[in-house]
């Protein structure tokens, strides 16, 4: 496996001892497309790290299939409320094609967190992110056009265009098959 450890290069006050001790907590995982790592209905226990491929975040209301999020080669994932509570998890996570993955149990993950500070505040950083993407969501869905919408992942993650099916990105962007077809078609 590659260097792992590089993911916490843009954290660099992680001292190296920090890093070689989170290192030996981590497990990898290689994951076939339609694969779940994660299923609703029980705890996740596991952070994940997306070395190359992608996943994405769904949950079923009413038997429709609702995408919550998509995470791509060098980003974080979990199922952030049952990992943080401990609870049973709403959603689901699956690969959208062969991915590779490294993962750290939550259990491993505190324990790191007493004996590193610094690791705990790079938890921290990463909940930080994880709040403004989830509100910045929320604004996206509320106030912006659904043609905005799409214009927005165009620019900002062109690369779950070329990744998702047509109906996961509607469902994601918080629109109908049809009307994300009729803003494709006029682009």
């Amino acid at each position: 496996m590659e260097n792992i450890l590089s993911i916490l290069d843009p954290f660099p006050q992680v001292e190296e001892e920090a890093k070689t001790a989170f290192g030996e907590k981590l497990q990898w995982m290689e994951l076939e497309r339609g694969e779940l790592i994660e299923k609703s209905g029980t705890p996740c226990d596991h952070l994940y790290f997306v070395i190359d491929g992608s996943l994405r975040s769904f949950y079923l209301k009413d038997d429709k299939d609702v995408t919550v999020s998509f995470t791509l080669k060098g980003e974080f994932t979990t199922s952030m409320y049952s990992f943080i509570s401990r609870n049973p998890s709403y959603e689901n996570i699956e690969a959208m094609e062969t991915t590779r993955l490294a993962r750290i149990h939550h259990q491993d993950l505190m324990g790191l967190f007493d004996l590193y500070q610094s690791l705990e505040r790079v938890y921290r950083l990463l909940l930080e992110q994880y709040y403004i993407s989830l509100e910045e969501q929320l604004v996206f869905a509320k106030f912006k056009s659904a043609k905005d919408r799409y214009l927005e992942l165009m620019e900002n993650r062109p690369k779950i265009i070329q990744k998702a099916s047509v109906g996961q990105i509607a469902s994601y962007l918080d629109m109908s098959i049809e009307t994300l077809s009729r803003i494709r078609a006029k682009i």
